[in-house]
């Protein structure tokens, strides 16, 4: 049967009639087969979740169809079967890296896989380079004239050989990636007043090429923590032509040129903050040709948002949009609170700050034989506006126990993983990616010591010669 003859009207000939009928049962057949296999690859290959949103979405129509065609036993088969597994890494001032396995599915578990102490006495940090499968983590080595970085290669089950080590300023504590290839990273350190820059080799070697070291003329307006510059993160901006350095103890946020060839970061105009405010911490978000950054100040417990302006001399202005506190509005908050960790979430609609030892919070134990409620800091959610950068606060939500140093999220924005420095445990909860809201604790696992980075390994691909995923 000819495209023609499929288009020209029913002429009563009978014979004509049935053959155009299987025609269209055949084109019928094929396109529920299709619908089925790509449905099954769907289930095998992806999240349990996703499948579900996916089916949600379908017309009734096309649910009714599916159900007539898988009974629902052999549905639910199909969902209890499918897993998903996510390697993650923790440090511990303890002095350990522990490599855990997050397994979801019918029965979701966190458990530990390896552990090893040769990054230092006091890891401090890890940042990992997907592109050479390694893993680079930072001690602090408290009291210690230096600190040092070690370069990893992630093994194929999760667990890290060590390559090479690097000396550097006293009391490191952030990494920020940078330069062609991400061949550099820029190092800022606390204890030590600095700014380290390293060299990563080809195969895993590090060289340490430049450092800087700041002093204070006088202390600031809180001495017990402002004695000193204390450097605390590093920051690559969105476009890689600039680091910039939150200093807690000069209430600066250091910016320097990054030149991506040759690794050298030359320092111009700071932004200044607020006296006593002790930046900690920030993120950046672009929206609509503008870019945006948020401090998050650990001695004010308050967030401040800047619109960023890329001026022609290669210099940046910052235009301050607003001050909040850490909670949206003004909450009276125990002494020694101070704001932890602050991130952009990967869809650019959220930002979420932690906040630190104000114990606000209580929920059910992880362990579900212990009937004593488990004090928890909070993670508080915002919704971010895309043409003015403001934000709107959208909730309140525990973080799984005390001090939340740091947490990051996963590649799909769905899983936030929870560094908790006061109760030596990470804690994985839920984010629904279409609200932006926390949903709910996925798993838990304890860690000795007192957890402070915990990082998402979600790569896969070929490594030397090995197979992952």
């Amino acid at each position: 049967m000819t495209e023609a003859e499929c288009l020209l009207p029913y002429d009563g000939d009978p014979k004509r009639a049935v053959r155009g009928g299987r025609a269209g049962l055949r084109v019928v057949a094929l396109g529920t087969a299709c619908l089925v296999v790509f449905l099954l690859l769907l289930f095998i290959f992806q999240p349990t979740q996703w499948c579900l949103i996916i089916l949600s979405d379908l017309r009734p129509s096309a649910v009714s169809m599916w159900k007539s065609a898988f009974p629902a036993a052999a549905v639910a088969g199909l969902l209890a079967g499918s897993t998903s597994a996510t390697l993650l890494y923790v440090t511990s001032y303890a002095g350990t890296v522990t490599t855990l396995d997050l397994v979801e599915g019918a029965a979701t578990k966190l458990e530990t896989v390896t552990s090893t102490t040769a990054c230092g006495a006091n890891p401090s940090w890890l940042t990992l380079d997907y592109s050479k499968s390694f893993v680079y983590c930072l001690d602090e080595a408290w009291g210690q004239p230096t600190g040092a970085v070690t370069s990893f290669y992630t093994e194929k089950n999760g667990s890290l050989t060590p390559l090479a080590k690097a000396e550097l300023v006293a009391g490191p504590v952030s990494i920020a990636e940078f330069g062609v290839g991400g061949h550099g990273l820029a190092i800022a350190s606390y204890a030590g007043s600095g700014v380290n820059v390293v060299s990563m080799e080809p195969e895993g070697g590090v060289e340490l090429v430049q450092n800087e070291t700041y002093k204070l003329d006088k202390p600031g307006p809180n001495p017990d923590r402002q004695d000193v510059p204390h450097p605390h993160q590093a920051i690559l901006d969105p476009t890689a032509g600039f680091i910039l350095v939150p200093d807690l103890g000069a209430d600066l946020v250091r910016v320097y040129q990054a030149d991506a060839g040759t690794l050298e970061l030359t320092p111009i105009a700071p932004l200044q903050v607020t006296p006593g405010a002790g930046p900690r911490h920030g993120a950046f978000k672009t929206a609509l040709n503008k870019t945006y950054f948020y401090v998050a100040t650990e001695l004010a417990n308050t967030i401040i948002g800047y619109e960023v302006k890329y001026n022609r001399n290669k210099t940046l202005s910052f235009s301050e949009l607003f001050t909040i506190p850490t909670h949206g509005e003004n909450v009276t908050l125990p002494e020694g609170t101070g704001a932890g960790e602050i991130i952009v979430t990967p869809d650019g609609k959220n930002l979420i700050v932690s906040s630190r030892w104000e114990y606000s919070l209580k929920i059910a134990n992880f362990d579900t034989d212990n009937s004593t409620e488990i004090v928890s800091d909070p993670l508080i959610s915002y919704a971010i506006d895309n043409k003015t950068g403001s934000l709107k606060k959208l909730q309140t939500f525990p973080a799984g126990g005390a001090g939340p140093r740091h947490f990051s999220i996963n590649g799909d924005g769905d899983r936030l993983a929870v560094g908790l420095q006061g109760d030596g445990r990470v804690t994985i909860i839920e984010r629904d990616v279409r609200t932006g809201e926390l949903k709910d604790f996925v798993a838990s696992a304890d860690v000795e010591g007192e957890v402070n980075a915990v990082i998402f390994y979600e790569d896969y691909h070929v490594k030397r010669g090995k197979t992952v995923g």
